[in-house]
């Protein structure tokens, strides 16, 4: 099993940054992949961006295209979403998830597929 922790949250005016981290607690992190979802109140959780597990591949939720960056440091143990240009709307608990396995090229966009995630973050995004 993998435990994972975000962090980074906050509150942040419209058009400003924040960098999310997420740390697994296992050494093994590199045998896993990663991805960031959120869930705003009164919503399913959505994807967000998605890195395979050596970080070869990324993906990206077409609402965040251009403006967020998932990477990852498989020495490290953790995971980060840079986010910059944020909007109302990106406002959410976000949620680092991670899969076991998959290919060194894979990186998944469901929720379902991912076994393990965190307590979440609070990104809070004012107009």
């Amino acid at each position: 099993q993998v435990q994972l922790v975000e962090s980074g949250g906050g509150l942040v005016q419209t058009g400003g940054s924040l960098r999310l981290s997420c740390a697994a607690s296992r050494s093994t992190f590199g045998n896993y992949a990663m991805g960031w979802f959120r869930q705003a109140p009164g919503k399913e959780r959505e994807f967000v961006a998605g890195i395979s597990r050596p970080g070869i591949t990324t993906g990206y939720a077409d609402s965040v295209k251009g403006r967020f960056t998932i990477s990852r440091d498989n020495v490290e143990n953790t995971m980060n979403l840079q986010m910059n240009s944020l909007k109302p709307e990106d406002t959410a608990v976000y949620y680092c998830e991670a899969k076991v396995g998959g290919s060194n090229y894979a990186y998944y966009s469901r929720s379902a597929e991912y076994g393990y995630w965190g307590q979440g973050t609070q990104v809070t995004v004012s107009s």
